[in-house]
C-alpha cells in the first residue's frame, strides 16, 4: 500500500468505513450502526472487527464484502476483515449521528438502554419521527425489514417504522 507519509491510515480507513452505507438502511453508514467495532493498523496490516446486527441479518455477508472491496479500492490490499460475535450487537451501538438521520429519514430511533425493558415486556413509548408525539401505537411488528416494526402517530396520523430495540 503507497500512502503520503503525513496520511495516517487507521483515520483513512475510518473514512472508508463511514462511506459505506447499510444494505437495508442506507441513510446509515455501518460505522453510525455500531457494526464496525475494531480497526487496527499495525504498520502493514489493517485489522477491521465487525459484527451483525443480529446472526440471522441477511446483509451481514455482504457488509463483510463491501468492507473488503472498499477497502481493496482504497489501497488497503490483504486487510484482514473479521467478524465478532460476542458480545452481540445493541441498538444501543447505534451512534447520536445514527440515530439523527434515522430521525431525519423517517424513521424512530430506539432509546438507548431499550433492549432491557424490550426484553422483560416494559411498555415502551415510541415517538414518532416526525411531529415527535409520544401518541403511538404498534400496528404491527413486522416492519420492511427485520428490524423494523410498523407504527402509527395518532397526532399527526402518519405511519413509520420503528427501528427494534437488540
Amino acid at each position: 500500500m503507497t500512502m503520503p507519509p503525513q496520511a495516517d491510515p487507521a483515520a483513512r480507513a475510518w473514512q472508508i468505513l463511514e462511506a459505506i452505507p447499510d444494505p437495508e438502511i442506507p441513510v446509515l453508514s455501518i460505522v453510525d450502526l455500531g457494526i464496525v467495532r475494531e480497526l487496527h493498523w499495525d504498520g502493514r496490516q489493517l485489522q477491521v472487527a465487525i459484527t451483525p446486527t443480529y446472526s440471522g441479518c441477511p446483509a451481514a455477508e455482504l457488509i463483510h464484502k463491501q468492507v473488503e472491496h472498499a477497502l481493496a479500492a482504497a489501497g488497503f490490499d490483504g486487510a484482514l476483515v473479521s467478524e465478532v460475535l460476542s458480545p452481540a450487537w445493541t441498538t444501543d451501538w447505534i451512534s447520536e449521528e445514527g440515530r439523527e438521520k434515522l430521525r431525519q429519514y423517517g424513521i424512530a430511533p430506539p432509546e438507548l438502554g431499550s433492549g432491557r425493558r424490550a426484553l422483560f415486556g416494559s411498555e415502551l413509548a415510541v415517538h414518532c419521527p416526525r411531529c415527535a408525539s409520544q401518541r403511538t401505537n404498534c400496528v404491527s411488528e413486522f416492519g420492511s425489514t427485520p428490524c423494523k416494526a410498523q407504527y402509527r402517530c395518532l397526532d399527526c396520523l402518519e405511519p413509520f417504522d420503528y427501528f427494534k430495540c437488540l
